[in-house]
């Protein structure tokens, strides 16, 4: 707290000091004197409203949310993501369901970017065929971009329900959907189609299975989308059971290969 003038001293504040008394005189009236520093002139003590305030849950800087990908998954790593979505052409960003099921393995966005970077973006009047469809985001993606008919083979029934409701969804009138296998369909239809898309589950011998029954389906310089978990040639099997077939394009993207090859035309006199 604040002292009185100490004698000898100059006074603690800046204002004049009191003058001294003649001898005549009384002595300066208490009430002249500097007062003791009263509570409202005394520096204040930090009370709980002027105090700097603890930091609370609500003042406190929050800690970052962390982003969607940094957020703990209870899905198995490699797991297929929730939701594709469709990246170009009429249905662009249109979001797809990705149902719970044994082998499901949703083409990835960048993937399909590039694919049809490779295609030419547009599709007008093609026929495709999807014959491991899933959550139609490679067949839907044909539709999506002019595709004039596009046939959804899918074998797992939640799998093809969720189809049938993208295509209610988009009235999509261009697309079919069949709940089949791959190689069932292949040995039943009489259709010809001018890209056809394989993009089994890995691990088992669908391509195997499939390819040596894919020549009658395609129409003449057809194109054949295939991905698979190691690099394939046209020349070595399982793709050397299509008579025909050249590479075109390939790359990779983390544990996927993918190929577009396209069908060429006998020579003379074969």
């Amino acid at each position: 707290m604040a002292r009185g003038p100490e004698r000898g001293r100059g006074p603690a504040l800046a204002a004049p000091a009191p003058k001294r008394s003649a001898p005549t005189s009384k002595r300066a009236a208490p009430a002249s004197a500097p007062k003791r520093s009263t509570s409202t002139s005394a520096p204040k003590r930090l009370t709980p409203a002027s105090a700097p305030k603890r930091l609370t849950p609500a003042s406190a800087p929050k800690r970052s949310a962390p982003t969607p990908a940094a957020v703990p998954s209870s899905r198995a790593p490699g797991a297929p993501p929730a939701k594709v979505r469709i990246i170009g052409g009429d249905w662009k960003r249109t979001p797809l369901s990705v149902v719970d099921a044994p082998g499901l393995r949703p083409t990835p966005d960048r993937v399909r970017e590039t694919l049809f970077n490779w295609l030419g973006q547009r599709l007008d009047d093609w026929r495709c065929l999807d014959l491991y469809a899933g959550t139609g985001a490679l067949g839907l993606e044909a539709a999506s971009r002019g595709a004039s008919r596009v046939v959804l083979v899918e074998r797992d029934a939640r799998a093809a329900t969720a189809l049938r409701a993208a295509k209610e969804r988009l009235d999509a009138e261009s697309v079919e959907v069949v709940q089949t296998d791959a190689a069932t369909y292949l040995s039943t239809t009489r259709d010809r189609f001018d890209l056809v898309f394989l993009d089994p589950p890995f691990g088992g011998a669908e391509l195997e299975r499939v390819l040596p029954r894919l020549a009658a389906v395609l129409a003449p310089g057809a194109a054949v989308y295939v991905e698979a978990d190691r690099p394939l040639a046209p020349d070595a099997p399982p793709l050397s059971a299509v008579p025909g077939l050249v590479a075109h394009r390939a790359d990779k993207a983390g544990q996927v290969h993918y190929h577009l090859l396209l069908l060429t035309p006998p020579a003379p006199g074969a």
